[in-house]
């Protein structure tokens, strides 16, 4: 489960088990989660992140859309 960005206490990161969706990142900050598709940057998931966080957390997402990409395809390969 690689940690590739962490900003304003959030983390972002993969799940080694997930190589045949999508790339995707998920995020988390104290009990809250989401996870988010990169091509095109959409909320694919959420448990407990509030309205007006997820639009904070998906500008993120999309201001380090390359950097995650790229980290993902690192990680992953070029599966997908």
């Amino acid at each position: 489960m690689p940690t590739v960005l962490r900003v304003d206490g959030y983390r972002f990161y993969f799940y080694s088990h997930e190589p045949n969706e999508p790339p995707h990142v998920h995020v988390d900050r104290a009990n809250a989660s989401l996870k988010a598709w990169l091509k095109p940057v959409v909320l694919a998931r959420n448990l407990g992140f509030r309205a007006h966080e997820l639009n904070v957390i998906l500008s993120l997402v999309r201001e380090h859309e390359t950097a995650l990409s790229e980290a993902w395809h690192e990680h992953f390969g070029d599966r997908r």
